[in-house]
């Protein structure tokens, strides 16, 4: 019989019988070429702004308006926020903040406002009331018959307004993917509303979100929304207040379209080994971007494979344990592996559906940074002693900096420059 002792030596890490004339390579740092996009001076005042010029006339003094704050990585998150808070108030209103992030936090109202606190998200600097639950409400139901549910607090209000950055998704591809039309449907939905759209596979996710964003318009609740665009530096170069009846419609695919050129690329053809020094939920939903890897590794969704192998060294303090996509690495060490809260990770990729199956499994767990990158190395396809190419860089969300290994010196891109 068993006594169990598999998974402890796992998680202890596992020692592997390495070549001996295998070696990790000298990395060379690389500057990339700047990013496009003039990066927006004040985003709380841009928010503010941008708010009271599109919904003035809109509001009668006193509405109540449950603004939605996401847990994705964000940029100025808070001052997104404050800024659309402050605008609503300017034009009369009583908004409070509602956690609009599916089954998130572990699915619970405590662990959801935890995952705020974690952003510098709270009462005092949004200057609102923050109210959580998982307790949700029927409020309109698609063409098709599928119901469409709101926070309990959201539902209670007049209106909704989702906050949130405008990006490629991570499951699906379609005309809207990450932003405002995402937040209302899924965010906003809780559990039962993130469950009924990640069930199925990318294309029905991409036609259920537009219907369900139809019939949340139709029902008078949405308000509208507050969308930023953020460049490969992670920096904020648009600040967008969009109506109601452009989310999910032409001015939101418009921005999806200008968001999508802003995603930063691995700019080489082919890698045998990735290193990424931290993933996270506050980095992309799935921790480790797939737009930027290319894979995405959901039935129905193709990318540009051009990476052999991938080592994760790092788990955010900010995803508090939800470790959702970690399987997409190979590689991780013993102190990625004990960050991990399964609870959390699993709730969340239980509720992602055919999307979370394969990203919710754990890669082989190594000693140290030391073995990962070596069981990279010795399983990438090449023999111990031809070269490597080899890329290690911060996070799938800033590409501005890079290390690469000799074999890719020739291959650099225009523009950048060995530091």
């Amino acid at each position: 019989m068993s006594d169990n002792r598999g998974f402890a030596t796992m998680l202890d890490g596992v020692a592997l019988p390495f070549d001996a004339a295998l070696t990790i390579p000298e990395l060379h740092r690389i500057t990339l070429a700047p990013p496009t996009g003039q990066p927006v001076k004040n985003v709380r005042s841009a928010a503010k702004e941008a708010v009271e010029q599109r919904f003035v006339g809109q509001l009668t003094r006193g509405s109540t308006v449950a603004v939605g704050a996401g847990s994705r990585g964000l940029t100025a998150r808070v001052e997104m926020l404050a800024g659309a808070i402050e605008g609503l108030r300017a034009l009369g209103a009583e908004p409070f903040v509602v956690p609009a992030m599916g089954s998130h936090g572990g699915g619970t109202a405590d662990g959801q406002r935890e995952v705020l606190t974690g952003y510098g998200i709270t009462e005092e600097s949004v200057g609102a009331d923050i109210r959580a639950t998982m307790e949700t409400v029927e409020v309109a139901r698609t063409a098709h018959g599928m119901p469409m549910f709101l926070d309990r607090h959201a539902a209670g209000a007049n209106y909704f307004f989702p906050v949130n950055r405008i990006k490629p998704h991570t499951c699906f591809q379609g005309p809207v993917e990450s932003g405002l039309t995402k937040m209302a449907v899924v965010g906003f939905g809780k559990q039962p509303g993130a469950a009924q759209i990640h069930a199925c596979g990318p294309d029905a996710m991409r036609d259920l979100l537009l219907d369900g964003i139809a019939a949340l318009r139709q029902s008078g609740r949405l308000l509208g929304g507050l969308g930023t665009i953020e460049n490969g530096a992670g920096q904020v170069v648009s600040v967008n207040a969009l109506h109601v009846d452009e989310i999910g419609s032409d001015r939101e695919i418009e921005l999806t379209k200008l968001a999508k050129a802003y995603v930063p690329h691995l700019p080489f053809k082919a890698i045998d080994v990735l290193i990424v020094e931290r993933v996270g939920k506050d980095i992309s939903g799935v921790g480790l971007d797939p737009n930027v890897t290319g894979r995405y590794w959901v039935n129905g969704l193709e990318g540009d494979a051009s990476v052999s192998t991938i080592v994760v060294l790092g788990l955010t303090e900010d995803s508090h344990g939800n470790a959702l996509g970690i399987g997409l690495a190979d590689f991780i060490t013993i102190d990625v592996a004990s960050q991990i809260d399964w609870q959390k990770t699993y709730v969340n990729c239980f509720t992602a559906g055919p999307a979370g199956v394969r990203r919710s499994r754990l890669p082989m767990v190594l000693p140290s940074e030391h073995d990962a990158i070596k069981a990279a190395l010795s399983m990438c396809g090449r023999a111990p002693h031809e070269a490597k190419r080899v890329v290690r860089i911060r996070s799938t969300l800033h590409l501005t900096d890079i290390s690469v290994s000799d074999a890719l010196l020739d291959e650099l891109p225009e523009g950048s420059t060995r530091s």
